[in-house]
Formats: C-alpha cells, sequence, structure tokens
C-alpha cells in the first residue's frame, strides 16, 4: 500500500486550532491505520517517533520546494491550509475562507498568497478536505472548486481527555473557580474581542473578571488610549494546555464571540472540560455543535451581555449546558477523524497492494 506522508510543517509553528488539528490526527494516523504513515518536517522540528527532517529551507520555500523535490514516494498529506502547488498524488485540508470572508482579519500579503496559492491547488484538481459543511460552501463560492472535489471530515475533542491540569494558574491571578468568565481568542479581527467591551463593563460591576487567553502582545489600547480590546480584563497571554484546561474548567462560563469560522475548536474544548458555552451565532458553530451551547449575536455586544449573564444568572441552565456539552464532544474522537480522512483518501487513490 502506498503509504501516508504528512506535511510537518506545521510541527515549526506555534499551536492554534490549525496547528493542534495536525497534531492530533497526525498521531491519530500514525496509531489508527493500516497505511504506513510518515511525518516529513524541516530542519529544527521537534524529533518524534516516525518523523523524517528533509531538506534545507524553512517555511513556504521549504514547502514549496524541497518537499515535493524530497519526498518518499506516497501520497502527501497537507494540514494546515498550505500545500506544494506543482505536487502530485496529494490532498489539501483548507479549514476555511477567511481570507475571503474577512479579509480585514489579515495583512494584504498574507491575503494575496493565500488566494493565490487556494486558487492553484483547486485549478490544479488537488482534493480538498474540510471540516464543516459550511467551509464547503465558502471554498465552492470562493474558489473555482467542483463540489465533488471537496470532502467534509470531522474534528475531535478527546485530546482533552489527555491533557492534565495545572490549578495554580488559578492562584497566581487571584481566579476563584465559579467566579469568572473565560475567552480565549486573538487581535485578529474576525476573532472579535472588541466586541465583549459591554461584557467587560457589565462583569466589573458584580466584581467577576472578564479573563482573556491569547496572544495579543500589547495592544489592548489604540494610541489615543482608546480600547482595542475589552477594559477592564485580565489579559494572561498564551499558557500551556494543562492552565487552559484548568481554566476552561473553572470557568463560570467561556464565551466565543467570533464572526467567523470553519469549526470552533475551542468551543469544543471548553464543552469537553465541563464548562458552559456561550457561542456566537453563525454558521459553522450552530452546524458543529447546535443545542450544546447558548448562542448570541456576535455583531451586537449588548446580546452577548446579556445572554452571558443569562448563563451566570441561571445555575440549572449552566448544568443543562454543561451536559449537553458533554454529550456533543463525546463523538467528537481524533480516531474517527483519522478513520474519515484514511476513507477519503482510499476513495481518491485507491489502494495499491505491492507483493
Amino acid at each position: 500500500m502506498e503509504p501516508i506522508l504528512i506535511n510537518g510543517r506545521f510541527t515549526t509553528q506555534n499551536i492554534t486550532g490549525v496547528q493542534r488539528f495536525a497534531t492530533e490526527l497526525s498521531s491519530a494516523l500514525v496509531s489508527g491505520t493500516s497505511r504506513r504513515v510518515s511525518l516529513l518536517a524541516p530542519h529544527g522540528a521537534a524529533p518524534k517517533a516516525d518523523t523524517y527532517q528533509i531538506g534545507r529551507a524553512q517555511g513556504h520555500l521549504w514547502e514549496q520546494w524541497d518537499l515535493p523535490r524530497l519526498r518518499p514516494p506516497g501520497i502527501l498529506l497537507n494540514l494546515g491550509n498550505t500545500a506544494p502547488i506543482l505536487a502530485r498524488r496529494q490532498v489539501a485540508v483548507i479549514h476555511d475562507c477567511g481570507v475571503f470572508s474577512t479579509p480585514e482579519a489579515y495583512s494584504a500579503k498574507f491575503r494575496l498568497l493565500y488566494k493565490a496559492m487556494h486558487t492553484a491547488l483547486i485549478r490544479r484538481g488537488t482534493p480538498i478536505v474540510t471540516v464543516s459543511e459550511f467551509s464547503k460552501s465558502e471554498i465552492l463560492r470562493h474558489l473555482p472548486a467542483r463540489p465533488d472535489q471537496i470532502s467534509v471530515m470531522p474534528e475531535g475533542a478527546d485530546h482533552v481527555a489527555r491533557i492534565g491540569e495545572d490549578p495554580s494558574i488559578l492562584a497566581r491571578h487571584g481566579l476563584a473557580p465559579g467566579k469568572f468568565v473565560l475567552a480565549v481568542g486573538t487581535l485578529s479581527a474576525h476573532k472579535n474581542l472588541a466586541g465583549l467591551q459591554s461584557l467587560a463593563t457589565c462583569l466589573a460591576a458584580r466584581n467577576i473578571p472578564l479573563v482573556i487567553v491569547g496572544q495579543l502582545g500589547n495592544q489592548v489600547f489604540r494610541a489615543d488610549g482608546t480600547a482595542l480590546l475589552p477594559h477592564p480584563a485580565q489579559y494572561i497571554g498564551r499558557v500551556t494546555d494543562e492552565a487552559l484546561k484548568s481554566l476552561y474548567r473553572a470557568a463560570a462560563c467561556f464565551v466565543f464571540p467570533s464572526k467567523y469560522e470553519g469549526f470552533g475548536l475551542p468551543v469544543a474544548e471548553a464543552m469537553a472540560s465541563h464548562c458552559p458555552v456561550v457561542a456566537a451565532d453563525i454558521p459553522a458553530l450552530r452546524e458543529i455543535f447546535g443545542s450544546a451551547a447558548l448562542f448570541c449575536n456576535p455583531h451586537d455586544p449588548e446580546h452577548i451581555t446579556a445572554t452571558v449573564i443569562g448563563v451566570l444568572d441561571n445555575p440549572a441552565l449552566q448544568d443543562q449546558l454543561r451536559e449537553r456539552g458533554q454529550k456533543c464532544t463525546a463523538a467528537m474522537s481524533w480516531a474517527r477523524a483519522a478513520s474519515t480522512m484514511v476513507a477519503i483518501i482510499d476513495r481518491i487513490f485507491p489502494r495499491q497492494v505491492h507483493e
């Protein structure tokens, strides 16, 4: 059988939702398929089992030049929104079409690169996999793809159960269990953290912190001193997986106001950590999480605030959301995701058994 060769460029990048997807799916493929699975990475990647470092370049140059030239025979699987344009016998995962639908969230250079790359991959007939029916519809809307060129697969959430906890994060930041609201995001415009300003003000009046986790740098205020992000709030930056799990488990509510997502992995992680979730009422989150979350209008800060306060003031609703979240994420396993991916690859490239 042809081996699956995973594009390991993601191993040199900071962990966000895309890199988490790639890491967990790669591990599940290595342990859960009869095909041989190898991960090809640039030099400098963290050494792991079944990982082979090839080439001398880094970043896009490694992916576009070294990877297609130096890879051994097999089916190349690209998990992180990019892929070598000239490679054949490959599959590319495109998680969403944010560069088209929310251009304000990306630099001009980034938008140009990704639009050109995705268009070239589609025109060359590269099979595409995405993570929701919504994302499939977005790809068909923005790119010259055929419906049969795009497959949909699920994501997993069971990695949360394998992560330990670090409850010391609470003491370090003066947080009491059940006495704060948690948000996870970045400065990207579509993450809509600025939409939590009304909520931050309302919570402060109740002496309840709004805690925001993520890579934000020092850009909490504009040059003129006005708030770029909600204030007052506790910004604690990037944290370990263990610390984040403890924050999920201790929060009275997790709020996710994003205006655009292809899947929404932080929502799944919060639910798998027994945290009630208030999520933006956008197509992908409705599709994936259904009645397991309470939905709010991400374009209406007052509605976000009212929805979160409604959860805080209703312990019975909190318990219902925890139960629904657990049921929703119970079926989200990376083994199931890997099995679906292998089935897609088998359909596209029927297995060839060599004597």
